[in-house]
């Protein structure tokens, strides 16, 4: 959980607990890789809503990375307790947690919950009604969620073991704002011959579970905060209304026990051309990727200034380099997390360690090599570690081409033959 301040315009007056105000909460929410971060990114960034908020962060890693990537967007306080799932391994540090911030944040306009693509918003919804302190401090507000246009009908299919629950279905069932999110990857599906009959056919299969909801078209998260702040829109009449038993705090959230996480962080740097190949390796196969439903991360490539921030699902992939560099006296380190079912973890660490970048490079500026481009080609090593290469070499081609070795090993460059 991570909590943030902007410095923006007053709040608005009302009464609530310790003599204040409620404060209006919007619990974001979404299945694994729906594009939550993304969205409170675009708030935190944008000049245009004039709004003080917090945010409260959850991750199911136990290595944070997404609160790695949203505070390259503020300067203030972070609070985080980490691995678990707030609907029920940690909701009792959420209730800790708003009792702490309500001083703080008593004059705000709004606190976001960000859950993990795993939480059922049901209990988190829950928190606001049975218990009295937090019922006077705050308002829920609404709860948005973000779907996955692309994804989101193999989790509504996804058969669950008996006594689970689907998280993707019960996100949708008590959202009050549905975000129909990553719409570009269904127009540029060249297997979908009506890209607006396939949006469509997904947004009648969200009003069949919820047809109370407003749904908004997005494309890469990018919508009006007003869309998702201060709706006034959460009503728990509706909400009685398909889950009486939404009150009782003596059910228990269970998870599907065949879906877990695995994480990493180490400080040092990544080889780039190490990396590319390990992630490619994971999301060329279509059964192992299919089992990965998240995986992301925050990066110091060797050679580069610049962070590497990567996130994923299934076999698809983005990342790249920010604008965000290292501070001078930052650790350069690597944090990764994988979320899927039945993950061979300590194959997937492994693989990512071995990424690490060479310590000592075995030749020196000015050393004469030879290159393999296709035929071995003899050079000079220009520079070590350029642009995230462990070598930048001139070939002795009588052009000067330049090039880079890309791992320091004889596949790529090695000693000039003795004849």
């Amino acid at each position: 959980i991570f909590f943030r301040e902007t410095e923006m315009s007053q709040g608005n007056g009302g009464k609530g607990g310790m003599g204040g105000r409620q404060v209006p909460v919007t619990v974001l929410t979404g299945f694994l890789g729906s594009g939550k971060t993304t969205l409170l990114n675009h708030i935190l960034s944008s000049p245009d809503h004039g709004l003080r908020f917090a945010i409260i962060e959850n991750e199911f890693g136990e290595v944070g990375v997404d609160d790695k990537v949203l505070q390259e967007n503020t300067n203030d306080d972070i609070v985080e307790v980490m691995n678990g799932c707030i609907c029920c391994t940690v909701r009792g540090d959420l209730v800790e947690a708003l009792k702490r911030l309500y001083k703080k944040v008593s004059s705000f306009d709004a606190v976001i919950i960000e859950t993990t693509g795993l939480a059922d918003p049901a209990p988190v919804a829950q928190t606001f009604f049975v218990n009295e302190t937090i019922e006077q401090m705050y308002k829920l507000d609404g709860i948005c969620t973000l779907v996955d246009a692309k994804h989101i009908t193999q989790h509504l299919d996804e058969e669950k073991p008996e006594g689970v629950e689907n998280e993707s279905v019960e996100q949708i069932a008590f959202a009050d704002r549905v975000i129909l999110n990553k719409i570009d990857l269904i127009e540029n599906d060249e297997s979908i011959m009506d890209t607006e009959a396939e949006l469509k056919k997904i947004e009648d299969r969200i009003r069949a579970i919820n047809s109370n909801a407003q749904i908004i078209r997005a494309k890469h998260s990018a919508i009006d905060p007003k869309n998702v702040l201060n709706l006034d829109a959460f009503s728990l009449d509706r909400v009685l209304e398909f889950d009486p038993e939404f009150l009782n705090t003596d059910g228990e959230h269970m998870h599907d026990d065949s879906v877990s996480s695995c994480s990493s962080k180490f400080v040092g740097e990544v080889n780039f051309t190490r990396l590319q190949m390990y992630i490619q390796s994971l999301i060329g196969d279509m059964e192992s990727a299919m089992n990965l439903f998240r995986y992301k991360g925050v990066l110091a490539v060797r050679g580069m200034k610049q962070k590497f921030v990567f996130q994923g699902v299934h076999m698809i992939f983005s990342g790249g380099f920010s604008d965000s560099e290292w501070k001078e006296g930052e650790p350069r380190e690597c944090r990764f997390v994988f979320i899927g079912r039945q993950l061979d973890k300590k194959s997937l660490i492994q693989g990512f360690e071995d990424c690490k970048a060479e310590e000592t490079l075995r030749f020196n500026v000015g050393d004469r090599v030879e290159a393999n481009v296709g035929m071995w080609v003899d050079g000079v090593i220009l520079k070590q570690w350029d642009e995230g290469n462990p070598y930048r070499i001139e070939l002795q081609d009588g052009k000067k081409t330049n090039i880079w070795g890309p791992i320091d090993s004889d596949q790529y460059v090695r000693a000039v033959s003795k004849e």
